[in-house]
């Protein structure tokens, strides 16, 4: 059977490595370190936490929580790994980062069908390959990853929070376009009246910054990705005569104008989650609850994603990639971790999994398999090849991505594990029919 080229030995690298061994191929793992380190990296072994030791919740009616549970189900090294370098902290799954990365570096270079390469890849190789560079791969293969793609890569200097259409309180907003145009639905619009607006102003202009390291600082901030709150700082009505503009939108509930709203455009195909238009900021991730939920549409709203400003390497999957994450126009390559639109530890190590599975079934003559969307993973695959989202942002883990339960469940805790038990006994029917 043929040999699989994976570039990356991160946390996305070394899961579909690991997969396609377990399946019986062969496999070369490409890392540049030690010869070459990206500004983020600095130890020699493989999968390494750049930031935060911790892995998320642990229980099983958090998003995190079933993640892992879907990944310790499908065989993953990574959650092997972290199962036994825990490290007391709460209701979180912490690690020893240094042993946990040294005993991902021992078994992939234990396994027999694993060939690791310490060598930077600058141009793609010919075969069957797996890209899973990450959001910091090397300026070679970054270009080249560019040429390949057409479109270039996203570097997004502020992204925009996204919340759940759920969480958005209906009795005080409303669905309209401006001046009418298209459906009514398009967005959620969440006005405010001068008062409201004000005391959100001065909430925003003086709310705390989060700190940005050095290889994430760029001089060439675009207007467009210009972060709310220094927008802001501008004046008093500059976010009400920029994304904040009332023009073309009247409150059904007054029949005037609001002073300013903010509108809510829809993330996903399904409509259960909803993008801030023109809200991409750096502020501290509690700064952006407290100010945030102000806007009085959104003063119970729950936050699946907050904004962030950083360096953040990712292809525009949408177009790019298949649920399966196969490169639509050249069937023998796969990407997988972040550089999917992926966000997150476990969320990039999941994605090897399903890269390295679906890239195995390839070379056996099956068909490629995107697990059901009632569970995690699968759902996380579909949002990342969801065509319909135009204005793609990575997403990590979050019951948000995952189809409701009906009849709605209307205690958090309770739909969230009713949530949960539905995507096991989803994967484990996937498990049982040997599929994966």
């Amino acid at each position: 059977m043929s040999k699989v080229k994976v570039i990356g030995a991160g946390l996305a690298g070394v899961e579909a490595a690991w997969s396609l061994a377990e399946r019986g191929i062969e496999v070369e793992l490409f890392e540049m370190k030690p010869k070459k380190f990206s500004p983020a990296h600095h130890m020699e072994t493989f999968a390494e936490l750049v930031c935060s030791n911790s892995l998320k919740a642990k229980r099983l009616e958090s998003a995190t929580g079933l993640l892992k549970e879907e990944m310790r189900r499908l065989g993953s090294l990574c959650m092997q790994c972290a199962d036994s370098c825990a490290v007391p902290a709460g209701g979180a799954l912490a690690v020893d980062r240094d042993r946990f990365s040294l005993m991902v570096t021992e078994k992939i270079n234990a396994h027999p069908l694993i060939t690791v390469v310490n060598e930077e890849v600058t141009e793609f190789p010919e075969g069957n390959v797996i890209i899973a560079a990450g959001p910091l791969a090397s300026e070679k293969l970054s270009e080249s990853i560019s040429a390949l793609c057409g479109t270039g890569l996203f570097f997004f200097d502020a992204a925009a929070p996204i919340v759940t259409a759920e969480s958005v309180d209906d009795e005080f907003s409303f669905s309209a376009s401006r001046y009418d145009r298209g459906g009514e639905d398009d967005y959620i619009n969440c006005p405010m009246n001068k008062e409201e607006y004000e005391a959100f102003h001065e909430a925003l202009v003086n709310a705390e910054s989060a700190e940005l390291h050095s290889f994430d600082r760029r001089k060439d901030v675009y207007e467009g990705c210009m972060p709310i709150e220094v927008l802001a700082s501008r004046g008093k009505d500059a976010i009400r005569f920029g994304p904040m503009k009332p023009v073309g939108l009247r409150d059904p509930k007054t029949g005037h104008r609001p002073w300013a709203v903010l509108q809510l455009r829809k993330e996903n195909k399904n409509g259960t989650l909803y993008n801030l238009v023109g809200f991409q900021t750096n502020l501290k991730f509690p700064e952006q609850k407290r100010v945030f939920s102000m806007i009085p549409a959104l003063h119970n709203a729950e936050f699946v994603r907050y904004g962030v400003m950083h360096r953040n390497t990712y292809i525009d999957s949408p177009r790019l990639l298949s649920g399966d994450f196969s490169f639509k126009t050249r069937e023998n390559l796969f990407f997988a971790g972040q550089i999917t639109g992926v966000e997150g530890y476990m969320e990039s190590a999941a994605s090897g999994i399903m890269a390295g599975i679906n890239m195995a079934r390839r070379l056996s003559g099956k068909e490629t398999i995107v697990l059901p969307e009632e569970t995690m993973i699968g759902a996380l695959s579909r949002y990342i090849s969801d065509e319909s989202v135009e204005n793609f942002q990575p997403m990590g883990a979050n019951f948000g991505v995952l189809p409701p339960i009906e009849p709605k469940i209307r205690d958090k805790k309770e739909r969230y594990l009713a949530l949960a038990t539905r995507g096991i006994e989803s994967l484990e029917n996937i498990i049982k029919s040997k599929e994966v």
